[in-house]
């Protein structure tokens, strides 16, 4: 991590520090996996989520994402939320091959160093059964995100997408001892100047977590992203490829273009009015339609096109 980058990062939780101080949570013990709780109606719940994302096996390489978020309880059952995404990029010395983010990196001399607002999510839960009270926990969400920056190298993009989630839950020992499961399917439409991408993303995290002692949870979190689309230039799709479709007549799943795998521990710690939650993941597989059409950049087994080596998740919330 470059100097900078590592300057940003300790001013970013410096930063949540001090939100956590005026900001109240729900229980997010995992960084990606999510439990199956709604908030109570007419409640509140401010949120700081931090995520870096750290080194691509080559030069220098740190995507901070910051997203404060608001949640509101409409009724026990049925939760909104909206956040705002801060993207900062700082990256040198990728080397050629690894895309978009070599080919940005040299056409702003070498290395990039920016902060921008990168988009907008508003994310809907709705809980139909209790881990406390039924066999199993199961809430459905959905979420829409706009977003004008691209994640991987900040780039100016045009993106929408529609994510339909399920979130699984079951407890054991008293509610100390706790498993979920989230699966989220993105419907993602990106356009940059001569191109189109219809991408179907898939993404499942699965967590447990054990309270050790009061206010203090333990766990460990495994994660599985993977994207299925071809790349359209100019109205012609790259030969022989298969893309995703998801107009309302036109349905189909394209080819996997990449996938990345993590897993990791976290440590969660709660008070009546606020929690705070660090996790690390480390990406111990990956790969990629490795073809002359895509460029997938693989390495040891690993994907470092579209992921990196280490996620960092940090978060903090209020409730009132």
């Amino acid at each position: 991590m470059s100097t900078c980058s590592l300057r940003f990062f300790i001013a970013g939780l410096l930063l949540a520090a001090q939100f956590a101080l005026v900001v109240q949570a729900g229980e997010n013990l995992w960084v990606y996996a999510r439990g199956t709780d709604t908030r109570p109606k007419g409640t509140y719940e401010a949120k700081l989520n931090y995520i870096a994302r750290l080194d691509r096996d080559s030069g220098s390489y740190a995507f901070h994402d910051i997203r404060p978020e608001i949640e509101y309880g409409f009724t026990d059952k049925f939760t909104m939320s909206a956040a705002l995404m801060i993207f900062r990029h700082d990256f040198s010395g990728i080397e050629e091959g690894n895309n978009p983010v070599h080919e940005t990196q040299e056409a702003n001399g070498g290395s990039v160093g920016q902060t921008s607002v990168g988009g907008y999510e508003i994310k809907m839960k709705y809980n139909i059964l209790s881990p406390y009270k039924d066999f199993i926990g199961l809430s459905i969400g959905f979420a829409y995100e706009r977003r004008n920056k691209y994640r991987l190298d900040g780039a100016h993009i045009d993106q929408e997408s529609f994510v339909p989630q399920i979130f699984l839950q079951k407890n054991f020992l008293d509610d100390t001892l706790s498993f979920a499961f989230m699966g989220k399917m993105e419907f993602e439409r990106r356009v940059t100047p001569g191109v189109l991408e219809e991408e179907i993303a898939l993404d499942v995290a699965l967590g447990v977590s054990y309270r050790v002692a009061p206010r203090w949870f333990v766990g460990a979190e495994i994660r599985s992203q993977s994207d299925y689309l071809c790349v359209e230039e100019n109205g012609v799709p790259e030969p022989g490829v298969a893309c995703s479709e998801f107009d309302l007549f036109d349905w189909q799943i394209g080819r996997q273009f990449q996938n990345g795998n993590y897993i990791g521990p976290s440590i969660h710690y709660a008070e009546q009015k606020w929690f705070a939650t660090l996790g690390i993941l480390y990406q111990f597989a990956g790969g990629g339609a490795n073809d002359p059409n895509n460029g997938s950049f693989q390495k040891k087994g690993r994907n470092f096109d579209e992921h990196e080596k280490y996620h960092i998740g940090f978060h903090l919330g209020y409730n009132w």
